[in-house]
């Protein structure tokens, strides 16, 4: 019976995958689109309303097209902030076959709740740890930021070009800096021009420091004027907002804690509870009672989260 019950859970996952990437590619469709778009002429003979009912679909499935669409380049836009080399389908087989492989563990060797529990975590685990390294590297690249627009602003006084001080920087500063800086370089050798290389840097990045820079580098290219002077200043601007956030990040940790400890700490407290005694925890989700004391707490949970990181959300 156990090797049946593996069996079974080995062809389940198979024919997840399959019918994932069956979806991802969407070959089945094209043929269907190409004749829906494409038309004949048989089509001129169609009664109105059934004519106006195909338009309706075609329009419904172009909308679900460009919404798949905006999603994969959001999903692919996030990938290259966090720098993971990974294809959209692939993040999400990782995705799917964590939500199915701890949920069915939980399940097989815990409880269904853990199953279920374990479900969930599998499937936003890596959507969690995309986050972390995207924020991670975007406060690596900041703090890189002032020394960078100094070490451009110099070379530039030395006489080289500023293609070539980007170039300089990229061989000469460390990740991420110096990884972005050097895409920048291909990108521009490749034939782009130096303001979308840029403009590409910063929708990688998403810095509201880069942005400035490169705002500033867009209008002294179009207007004139000494490009050092500028980006010293610009580097001089950086440096001190750093500083005053550093002050602010310094006063707002204990409310920031506080936060964390109101809305993580009760739900690691059950998860303990749920392990070592799950019958303690069974009326919390039989029970009626138990229901509504759990939609209350976890209700009250959210709304007290929300209200001290909006209070500890200062901006600069």
């Amino acid at each position: 019976m156990e090797y049946g019950l593996a069996a079974g859970i080995g062809v389940g996952v198979l024919l997840v995958f399959a019918g994932i990437s069956a979806f991802m590619t969407g070959e089945g469709n094209i043929d269907e689109r190409l004749a829906r778009y494409a038309g004949g002429k048989g089509q001129t003979d169609e009664p109105k309303q059934q004519r106006q009912r195909r338009a309706d679909v075609d329009v419904a499935i172009l909308t679900s097209d460009v919404e798949d669409k905006r999603l994969r380049m959001k999903v692919q836009r996030d990938l290259a902030r966090a720098n993971l080399k990974l294809k959209v389908s692939e993040y999400y087989y990782i995705r799917i076959g964590l939500m199915i492989g701890l949920g069915l563990f939980l399940y097989l060797f815990r409880d269904p709740l853990s199953g279920v529990l374990g479900a969930v975590i599998g499937y936003f685990f890596p959507r969690i740890y995309v986050g972390r390294r995207i924020g991670g590297r975007l406060g690596a690249f900041n703090k890189q930021l002032p020394d960078t627009i100094t070490l451009l602003s110099n070379s530039l006084r030395a006489g080289s070009s500023f293609l070539q001080s980007i170039e300089l920087v990229s061989r000469e500063t460390p990740a991420p800096m110096g990884e972005e800086m050097g895409r920048v370089v291909r990108e521009v050798n490749l034939g782009l021009s130096m303001e979308e290389a840029l403009h590409n840097m910063v929708r990688r990045i998403k810095s509201e420091d880069l942005d400035l820079m490169v705002t500033a580098i867009s209008i002294q290219q179009q207007v004139g004027g000494n490009l050092a002077e500028i980006l010293d200043t610009i580097a001089f601007t950086i440096r001190e907002r750093v500083r005053i956030k550093g002050e602010v990040s310094t006063l707002t940790a204990q409310g920031r804690m506080s936060g964390y400890l109101v809305a993580f700490l009760p739900i690691a407290i059950a998860a303990m509870i749920n392990m070592i005694q799950p019958a303690f925890m069974e009326p919390l989700f039989t029970q009626t009672i138990g229901q509504i004391m759990l939609g209350v707490g976890i209700t009250m949970m959210t709304i007290g989260f929300f209200a001290i990181r909006k209070i500890t959300d200062i901006k600069i």
